[in-house]
């Protein structure tokens, strides 16, 4: 009867290390989805702060153009005329990238809708 005692202890004392052993490798695996959640999230942050200096700059870049565009004009018409031009274009553009982007939209609305 001795040994089964033993035996009870040994069994229940394998049993705490399993538990013990299993919880320590949820904890490790955990750690290791959460530094890889972290790489990623850092790999992202640096694209998306070069996304936004590009961004800037060819915001300056475009402002730049247009301060070309009303002094090449402005010779002719002057400068007044030549900025309502300039902008009057460029709201041209503007609208008509809207009208483009609003009808990908709606298109895109009917393929989702009838699918």
């Amino acid at each position: 009867m001795a040994e089964n005692t033993n035996d009870e202890d040994g069994i229940g004392t394998l049993v705490s290390r399993l538990v013990e052993d299993a919880k320590a490798f949820v904890r490790a695996e955990i750690a290791v989805y959460q530094a890889k959640a972290l790489k990623l999230v850092a790999d992202y942050r640096t694209a998306a702060i070069l996304c936004i200096v590009a961004l800037i700059l060819a915001h300056a870049a475009i402002i730049a153009l247009l301060v070309g565009v009303i002094m090449s004009i402005a010779q002719a018409l002057g400068p007044i005329w030549a900025t309502v031009i300039t902008i009057g274009g460029t709201f041209a553009i503007v609208g008509l990238l809207i009208v483009v982007a609003l009808s990908m939209v709606r298109s895109a609305g009917r393929k989702g809708v009838s699918q």
